[in-house]
């Protein structure tokens, strides 16, 4: 689906969540929620994200039964209302089998099938698109002392381990996206550094999801605190992004960010 993308697109996330870092209990219930997934939609979004369990640093799992009852509602509302490519965020292949019954399209896992060891198998007999991401450590856990030799070629690594696993386990080349996980288990210098080597995670052939909206390094670096102030920062590592070669960008703000990719892609190819 995605390997052939001659422009990147927009992801829009959408937390049906009360916890979730930058947004929880904003859209956790459905008519707020399918508001703001038109919003997205009319602002440029290509796809919507749907989870129904935050990941946010230090954050508890969410049962499976839960995470159904909040996606499945929404996922429904949309589809009744547009043909837009859903994506379900979870690492439960229970949640993410009832999304895609329920008319979701696409697998984005943050666990990269380590959580469930039948998402593999579920995305292999269902023929659909899925994102392994790159996590050290559990949503709980991940932001207690990260550490890593060479985190460029540590994440490449663990990636391309994962990807084998899901190639043995049935699914399609095509269908596999990655994504370096950017914040997650992850100290300020190691997202930098990935940041830094965009292009060397695009060579590996498979395309790439950059998810750095609102991300709390960037607080850092732009001393702020609050999360829906770093929009135009999460622009600036959009339009990075684009000229490094990703193809797929999540984030909160899709106006701005589709503005940063367009003017990005412009000057890539000089149109």
């Amino acid at each position: 689906m995605f390997s052939e993308l001659k422009k990147p697109l927009i992801i829009g996330i959408l937390n049906v969540t009360p916890d979730s870092f930058s947004d929880g209990g904003k859209f956790n219930h459905l008519e707020n929620a399918l508001e703001h997934a038109q919003s997205m939609l009319l602002d440029g979004a290509t796809i919507i994200d749907i989870g129904g369990e935050s990941t946010r640093p230090n954050s508890d799992s969410v049962s499976s039964d839960e995470q159904i009852e909040r996606v499945l509602p929404i996922i429904k509302a949309i589809r009744q209302h547009s043909d837009v490519l859903i994506s379900i965020d979870t690492t439960s292949s229970l949640v993410a089998e009832a999304a895609l019954n329920a008319g979701a399209n696409i697998i984005n896992d943050v666990s990269a099938g380590k959580n469930d060891p039948k998402m593999f198998t579920l995305a292999a007999q269902k023929n659909v698109p899925i994102v392994l991401m790159h996590a050290q450590g559990t949503p709980k856990t991940m932001q207690e002392n990260p550490y890593y030799e060479n985190v460029v070629q540590d994440v490449m690594s663990a990636l391309m381990q994962r990807t084998n696993e899901a190639i043995k386990a049935g699914v399609k080349k095509e269908n596999i996206v990655l994504d370096i996980g950017i914040g997650f288990g992850k100290r300020k210098q190691d997202n930098l550094d990935l940041l830094a080597h965009l292009a060397d995670f695009v060579a590996l052939g498979f395309p790439v999801l950059l998810g750095t909206s609102r991300k709390r390094f960037m607080g850092m670096i732009c001393d702020v605190s609050e999360p829906a102030e770093l929009i135009t920062a999460t622009a600036v590592t959009t339009a990075l992004g684009v000229m490094a070669g990703v193809q797929l960008f999540r984030v909160h703000d899709v106006k701005e960010n589709k503005q940063a990719l367009d003017v990005a892609w412009a000057i890539k190819k000089r149109e």
